[in-house]
C-alpha cells in the first residue's frame, strides 16, 4: 500500500457564515449531501462544521490532483463518520469510478476547526500501479 495523492484545504468560517447567509439552502443542496446537510444543521455554529466539510471535499479533490470541476463534483464526494465518530471520505458517482481507475483503495481525512477556520486534508491510500 502506498499513498497515491494528498490534499489539504483551509476554510475561512467567516466566509462560509457569509456564503449561507447569502445563498442558503441553493449553496448547501448544491455542495453537500442529505446525511451531511443533517449533521452540520444539528450543531451549534454550523457553519463551521459546512466549512469543515466543504474542506475534506477540497482535501480529497485536490489529492486526485483533478481539482473540483469536470472530474469531480461537489456531491461525488460525501463526508461521513465512521462508528468511533471519525470522519472520512464516500465516493460516490465520478469519484468513485475515478478512485477505481487509479487503484484507489482507502481515503484517510482529517479535519479540524476553530473559531475562524476550518482545515483538512486527505491522503488516497492504494496499490501503485494497478490503475
Amino acid at each position: 500500500m502506498t499513498v497515491l495523492g494528498s490534499g489539504v484545504d483551509l476554510v475561512e468560517n467567516e466566509r462560509m457564515q457569509e456564503v449561507l447567509e447569502r445563498w442558503g439552502g441553493r449553496f448547501i443542496e448544491k455542495v453537500f449531501l442529505a446525511e451531511e446537510r443533517r449533521y452540520c444543521d444539528s450543531k451549534v455554529g454550523s457553519h463551521r462544521h459546512y466549512a469543515a466539510r466543504f474542506a475534506v471535499k477540497e482535501a480529497v479533490a485536490k489529492a486526485f490532483g483533478t481539482g473540483l470541476g469536470p472530474h469531480l463534483g461537489w456531491t461525488d464526494i460525501e463526508v461521513v463518520r465512521d462508528k468511533a465518530g471519525a470522519p472520512s471520505a464516500r465516493l460516490n458517482g465520478k469519484a468513485r469510478k475515478l478512485a477505481d481507475s487509479r487503484g484507489v483503495s482507502k481515503i484517510l481525512v482529517s479535519l479540524s476547526h476553530t473559531r475562524n477556520y476550518a482545515v483538512a486534508h486527505a491522503l488516497l491510500i492504494g496499490d501503485e500501479g494497478s490503475g
